[in-house]
């Protein structure tokens, strides 16, 4: 969905250790992704 919504992704990363995928988009966007699917932001971008 980031990429449909024109956001450049600047960072993916993949913790195999854990199954977390964390990805940065833009300078502000962060989210975590757990093992379970459930994804949260990181810090909730300003509006």
């Amino acid at each position: 969905m980031l990429s449909n919504l024109y956001k450049d992704i600047r960072l993916f990363r993949f913790d195999d250790k854990t199954g977390q995928v964390y990805i940065l988009a833009r300078d502000e966007l962060q989210i975590i992704v757990l093992s379970n699917g459930i994804w949260d932001f990181v810090n909730e971008p300003e509006l």
